[in-house]
């Protein structure tokens, strides 16, 4: 009996990888679009400012001031504009040709030696996030200048940030850069493992049940549960390497450290790689049609995996609703895993809550299949 299933599966199975290797289509989505994805949001995808123009008004013309604005230039952040009135540069923010306005009033350096002088600040704020990212960077390069000054000797203006007998001493965990590359890049694995396993699945699943090819199975003595695994077997090696091609991306071209044990991450990718191809066969299985199942993929799964995942958005920062359904989601558990395992290590009770809700998706979505496939065959 065991030798019978075994030689059904690896025959089944074969046949799977002969199939998915003559259509291009396949490949093309399994392992070129997931490079594609890798380049687009290591290179191209970036939620830090770099190079925002900023106007410079010097009412104040003194070397002082001068000094004050210099960490704008230092900054690769900024690209400061100098003009010659305020109402110069109202007209350059209200066309957005700069992002936000530096002040130097006429009392700058007249006022600094009594620490009351102060700097007016001016963002564009039609862009929340980006408003706030450039108010802090223009923030903190005032206050880095104030502390230059304070450790001269020299007075500091009370109202620029920095000033007093406090100093704060800076450091961020598990982004030492202190770029969007490492936030984005592991999340990269979640949207490939996603794609192939969901998307993928469905679509070319889908097609056979359109083309007939599953029914003629059906009439032969296998076993759903061994049409089930020889359909998983193959997409599930195609989104290893998709995983493959993240990790040497992260590593070597982003250079994002991986923290964490790279065994148990290649566990989890595996645990929610089940997760996702289950999907893909449920969603096929149901719809039985290319262009419906593609759709219900990419609303169920790939949208929501990157909207709703915390891949882009802090979950904690989105109306209770949204949160609710974001917490329904697997990709959601193995995002927050993944990140984990990249950044800060290996954190034991997060590794363990975090697989075992993935392990109770896989048996739900694999058991839910399995089913909808028997009753097709009565």
């Amino acid at each position: 009996m065991r030798s019978g299933f075994v030689r059904r599966l690896v025959a089944l199975t074969r046949k799977e990888f002969r199939q998915l290797l003559r259509d291009a289509s396949n490949l093309a989505i399994g392992i070129a679009l997931p490079i594609v994805l890798i380049l687009i949001f290591g290179y191209g995808l970036s939620l830090d400012v770099k190079d925002a123009p900023v106007a410079v008004v010097l009412e104040d013309a003194s070397p002082t001031a001068y000094d004050a604005v210099a960490g704008l230039r230092l900054s690769s952040a900024f690209r400061p504009v100098v003009v010659g009135s305020m109402r110069e540069a109202q007209m350059l923010l209200e066309r957005r040709d700069v992002d936000a306005i530096v002040r130097m009033p006429s009392d700058f350096s007249a006022r600094l030696g009594s620490g009351g002088a102060q700097v007016q600040l001016i963002v564009h704020g039609a862009e929340a996030s980006r408003a706030t990212i450039i108010t802090n960077y223009a923030t903190a390069a005032l206050a880095q200048w104030a502390q230059r000054r304070q450790d001269r000797g020299d007075t500091v203006p009370a109202a620029v940030p920095g000033n007093g007998a406090v100093t704060v001493e800076q450091r961020m965990w598990f982004n030492a850069a202190n770029t969007s590359t490492w936030y984005l890049v592991p999340g990269l694995v979640v949207m490939i493992m996603t794609l192939v396993g969901a998307f993928l699945t469905a679509l070319v699943m889908a097609r056979e049940w359109e083309r007939g090819t599953l029914e003629a199975l059906f009439v032969t003595p296998v076993r759903p549960v061994e049409i089930l695994l020889a359909k998983i077997i193959p997409y599930f090696c195609v989104g290893l390497v998709g995983l493959v091609l993240c990790l040497l991306a992260a590593r070597w071209l982003f250079q994002v450290p991986i923290q964490g044990s790279l065994v148990i991450m290649l566990l989890a990718s595996m645990l929610y790689l089940v997760v996702a191809v289950g999907m893909g066969l449920l969603i096929s299985s149901v719809t039985k049609n290319q262009f419906i199942a593609s759709q219900v993929a990419l609303l169920t799964s790939f949208m929501p995996s990157m909207m709703l995942s915390g891949f882009l958005f802090d979950l904690r920062n989105v109306p209770a609703v949204v949160r609710y359904v974001g917490n329904a989601l697997p990709a959601t558990y193995f995002m927050e895993l993944i990140k984990t395992l990249f950044l800060a290590g290996d954190v034991w009770p997060l590794i363990l809550r975090d697989c075992a809700v993935l392990l109770a998706y896989a048996a739900v979505l694999l058991g839910a299949a399995r089913a909808v496939t028997r009753k097709r065959l009565d």
